[in-house]
């Protein structure tokens, strides 16, 4: 062995780790190592080494030796030492003991500086032991002077792309590819199946006639609902209700609707159209709709089943945004009715802005071109449901005797703003996309002397009120100065059906109509609940009520004509159960007035 060597006492992993490691036992490294047997290892100058942990079983007995060694080490040799700290990783420098292995520490460190440290302190970061002179086994010697083994790298292989937005690009287009894939397999019922589903067209969603028929290998338990009881308040019938509502809601999706019309004659046996009643009153009485849609083809197919008549006329005005699949769904249902169509002008909708009114306008100029003699129109939107039968519903319009019903009311100080300030449409950072921004250019007093009323988007209104508006030359320039201003839908009827002379005027001295007092629309805002109506059952958007189960029998008693917001996602009980009564309804009432006796008693009592 040299004279500098130290000597070395092997020791197997297991043995060493029962030493347990101090402070004191780290040693600084000597400089007297030997280059012939690095170079003969193979070694590479400037390759950087493994980190050494202060445990390390190659050391052995390196604490142990220390006296032994610094006894061995000549004094130039201590004078000239390297201490070596930090992390792995040395290069090779010559001294005047020969060749060394440097960490890169130790470059920025006080050793290259010329301060030399005092055995046993910690440098800079995590101290070393300190390096054996020499070692005979080829790689090795790398280990105690470069901090590791030469080892054998793997070959690298390129990426194809060599731009990173590109690899970012397909990084994202296979991610959403795997997640609509798994998506389309329904793979989450398989992880989380414990909360349950409900199928709110159960036989539907089961049978051939839909796109995307429902295969889930367990077979959940339907609900018998008894809507009776619900109307009754039932406490266990609305528990199941409520039951149903915390398990996941799958309804028909508008490649469903599609399917399911694709064929008219299978669609209109599946929903029983030929079983609807009509009375000799309802034939003589036909009514127009006006329907704006934009989502929810399930809903909507809904809406116009439970409204259809044969002798009434329907026009359909769907956003230019919807989706494919939801105007190919009433594409289809228009073509299995001939009094069913879509509008001839199709508008891009925007929120508040004067494309809604301007819808409502494209469907009310077809309806005035169609053969079916109608004497009221009616506008609805795909959230609203009837609570009157068509029998019900001719009965109140044969009231109004030519009148006309909306909500008209003397504008507040902030709605006036609506109207006095110009509006332009922008783009926004949430769920409408674009809607009108005020600005701060006022705009000029309304034509004509027009005083302006506030109300609601929705109405009945007969057809000579819509003929006159259509020709009028003061509706129209009222039309077109409304275009700038917020939510003209809600302020343009409301106002033109105070304006002196027109058919079925409501006179400017008469009092506000409310939408209480309107029985167009029932809408419930969640800052007039417990106030004006009992608490929503359901959710809210947006302040309104979604309904739930537990307002059946409040939204029938209530005299309104539709209700405003449905939605089978939040409690598909209500629609079923509104659905069902509003048939018997309509069956009954048909029964009655074929029976002589009660027409007898009936004229008896209006002479009375």
């Amino acid at each position: 062995m040299e004279e500098n060597a130290v000597p070395h006492t092997h020791h197997t992993p297991r043995a060493h780790k029962s030493a347990p490691s101090s402070r004191a036992g780290r040693r600084p490294g000597t400089a007297a190592t030997r280059s012939g047997e690095c170079a003969a290892g193979g070694h590479v100058p400037g390759q950087r080494g493994e980190r050494f942990r202060q445990d390390k079983p190659e050391l052995g007995g390196a604490a142990a030796a220390e006296p032994a060694a610094r006894a061995l080490l000549p004094a130039a040799s201590l004078e000239a030492q390297i201490w070596v700290f930090g992390r792995g990783g040395g290069v090779w420098e010559e001294k005047e003991e020969g060749r060394h292995c440097v960490t890169p520490r130790q470059r920025s460190g006080a050793a290259l500086r010329g301060e030399r440290r005092a055995p046993g302190r910690a440098g800079p970061g995590r101290a070393r032991r300190w390096r054996r002179p020499e070692q005979q086994e080829d790689g090795l010697c790398h280990r105690w002077c470069c901090g590791r083994a030469p080892v054998r790298r793997m070959k690298r292989h390129k990426w194809s792309y060599k731009c990173p937005s590109q690899r970012k690009i397909l990084i994202l287009c296979v991610t959403g590819w795997l997640i609509a894939l798994l998506k389309l397999l329904h793979v989450e019922r398989h992880f989380f199946p414990s909360k349950g589903i409900y199928l709110v067209e159960h036989v539907l969603s089961t049978s051939s006639y839909v796109r995307n028929r429902y295969s889930y290998s367990r077979n959940e338990f339907q609900y018998e609902i008894n809507c009776s009881s619900i109307y009754e308040q039932d406490p266990h019938e609305i528990g199941k209700s409520l039951e149903i509502r915390r398990k996941e809601i799958v309804d028909l999706a508008d490649e469903d609707v599609v399917a399911m019309t694709s064929d008219c004659h299978v669609y209109r046996s599946l929903r029983k159209y030929q079983l609807k009643p009509v009375s000799p009153e309802e034939e003589s009485f036909p009514i127009a709709y006006s329907l704006v849609v934009h989502k929810d083809a399930a809903m909507v197919e809904r809406l116009i089943h439970s409204l259809y008549s044969h002798q009434n006329v329907y026009c359909i005005h769907y956003d230019q945004k919807a989706a494919k699949s939801f105007k190919s769904a009433l594409n289809n249902l228009a073509k299995c009715f001939p009094n069913i169509f879509i509008a001839s002008k199709l508008e891009t909708v925007d929120y508040a802005h004067i494309s809604r009114l301007q819808a409502d306008f494209n469907c009310l100029s077809d309806l005035m071109d169609s053969p079916v003699p109608w004497k009221y129109v009616i506008n609805l939107c795909g959230q609203d449901f009837p609570l009157r039968s068509n029998f019900e519903l001719v009965a109140e319009l044969k009231k109004l005797d030519g009148g006309n019903m909306l909500e008209t009311s003397k504008p507040s100080s902030s709605k006036r703003e609506r109207f006095t300030y110009h509006y332009e449409l922008m783009k926004v950072p949430y769920e409408y996309m674009q809607m009108p921004v005020k600005t701060n250019i006022s705009k000029n007093p309304p034509p004509h002397d027009i005083e302006i009323f506030v109300g609601s988007a929705y109405f009945v209104l007969s057809r000579e009120f819509i003929q006159y508006t259509l020709e009028s030359s003061l509706a129209k320039d009222f039309f077109e100065w409304s275009r700038d201003t917020y939510s003209p839908d809600e302020h343009f009827w409301a106002t033109l059906v105070r304006v002196p002379g027109v058919p079925g005027e409501v006179p400017r001295s008469s009092q506000d109509v409310t939408d209480l007092q309107s029985k167009t629309r029932l809408v419930k805002w969640n800052y007039l609940e417990d106030y004006l109506y009992p608490p929503c059952t359901g959710a809210h958007l947006r302040s309104v009520c979604i309904y739930g189960a537990g307002e059946l029998r409040w939204l029938l008693n209530s005299g309104h004509w539709f209700a405003n917001k449905i939605d089978s996602k939040v409690d598909p009980v209500l629609v079923k159960c509104l659905a069902e009564k509003v048939a018997e309804q309509q069956k009954e009432w048909v029964h009655l007035s074929s029976d002589e006796h009660f027409l007898h008693l009936s004229s008896t009592n209006a002479l009375a």
